[in-house]
């Protein structure tokens, strides 16, 4: 049998975090908050500028909140670290929000994002910090 060199694995990591992120952002354009939320640790935090911290609850009142807006959605990953049981990601994303009635806005900026694998071996968001800003 053989086994994995420790470069292999790191890259099977890696890989799993790039699907996390293309799941989120797949999510987020089709407005599926239940997957949404399997991709965060209970007690994630997010953090963006011009307000407190907040956790898991806050994020659901403020998605509920965008009905009706369309998202669109570009990541650029620029690093991925995987440190055993944790890993760090530092990504370049754009996000556009369409409003049903109004004119698109474009936000932009680099987001530094701690993952953390659960006991079942997933990667899921323990902290977010999202340094987005409208273009």
């Amino acid at each position: 049998m053989q086994t994995k060199q420790a470069s292999d694995v790191v890259h099977d990591e890696e890989q799993a975090i790039r699907q996390l992120v293309d799941t989120w952002l797949t999510a987020s354009e089709s407005g599926d908050l239940n997957t949404i939320l399997t991709l965060m640790a209970d007690d994630v935090i997010f953090m963006v500028p011009a307000r407190e911290p907040f956790g898991k609850d806050e994020f659901v009142q403020n998605y509920k909140q965008m009905s009706g807006v369309k998202l669109t959605t570009k990541s650029d990953i620029q690093e991925i670290k995987v440190l055993g049981e944790w890993a760090w990601m530092r990504n370049l994303l754009r996000v556009t929000f369409t409003p049903g009635d109004g004119s698109p806005t474009t936000h932009s900026g680099y987001v530094l994002t701690i993952l953390r694998k659960t006991s079942e071996g997933r990667w899921v968001i323990a902290r977010d910090a999202n340094l987005l800003t409208p273009q």
